[in-house]
């Protein structure tokens, strides 16, 4: 449809989940049922493709999704030519390489002449490259951790989030050589209607991590401490203050960035600031 967004996005997995979530957030409604690979909004001009993560940046290269939300690892690793919208700050991990437990590891050069399994060698090369060290990388789809234990490679080089996966196969990571987190891509051939979509969905985007990434704050304060407990809440632009119906009492009003947050109430409570309320926020319009 000429005037409607296409969107891809993973079909299923955490990824998946996240990126509905925040589709959900920004007010964008649409019926998608588990085994649908189609879905159509129906209060925003946009179109939903669920496809595999590997996939997408293909597709949004050939201009048959206008936009993607992948991860970082999946844009680096097919090197299409799109277009890098926004990082989403979700589903974060990062690309590692790890050796079995009991072998010792001191530095990178470890893996002069080592094979390596992975299903990234594009990433991994750059990283071999940069590192001057010769190695053969052996590309895999799938089961990458069984490797070492099979005598299929001395190392390999995966996704990690936790770690768990690499412990539970006797393996230890030994360098993080990509990070990654899901990133929103673009076609760069969209027409000017397209781009003037794209610029509202990242617009709704915006607010809603604006929001995400801070608290409203109510608080009561005496007249003689108001002034202290304004410099601690700059706010947006400035705290509100109200007069409180008690003489000599003002609520005062502010939003604290959320990695803030605990040492700014402390700072407060010590201020002199009584009845301190704290509010999420859903969206934040800067």
């Amino acid at each position: 449809m000429k005037n409607t967004l296409r969107i891809a996005i993973q079909k299923s997995g955490r990824l998946s989940e996240q990126s509905l979530k925040l589709i959900n957030e920004c007010g964008i409604q649409f019926n998608h049922g588990k085994s649908r690979l189609k879905a159509v909004s129906y209060n925003f001009p946009a179109e939903f493709l669920f496809l595999r993560d590997d996939d997408i940046p293909g597709y949004v290269e050939d201009g048959v999704a206008d936009l993607g939300i992948v991860g970082e690892n999946e844009m680096a690793e097919k090197a299409k030519d799109v277009l890098l919208i926004k990082r989403l700050g979700f589903s974060k991990c990062r690309l590692s390489l790890a050796i079995q437990r009991d072998v010792e590891y001191t530095e990178p050069s470890f893996f002069r002449n080592k094979n390596i399994a992975t299903s990234y060698p594009r990433i991994l090369n750059q990283f071999l490259e940069d590192k001057k060290i010769a190695a053969q990388i052996h590309e895999i789809s799938g089961s990458v951790e069984i490797a070492p234990s099979i005598g299929l490679a001395d190392a390999v080089c995966d996704i990690v989030s936790s770690g768990s996966t690499l412990l539970s196969n006797g393996l230890k990571e030994v360098e993080t050589i990509f990070r990654s987190e899901a990133v929103l891509l673009a076609n760069h051939r969209a027409s000017e209607e397209k781009k003037d979509l794209i610029d509202q969905l990242v617009f709704r985007i915006n607010s809603v991590q604006a929001g995400k990434g801070n608290k409203y704050i109510l608080l009561n304060a005496p007249e003689d401490a108001t002034e202290a407990i304004v410099e601690l809440l700059p706010g947006m632009r400035s705290p509100t203050i109200v007069p409180l119906a008690m003489s000599g009492w003002n609520s005062i009003h502010s939003v604290v960035q959320e990695d803030q947050f605990w040492d700014v109430i402390e700072k407060l409570r010590e201020a002199g600031a009584e009845g301190i309320l704290v509010v999420p926020i859903e969206k934040m319009i800067l």
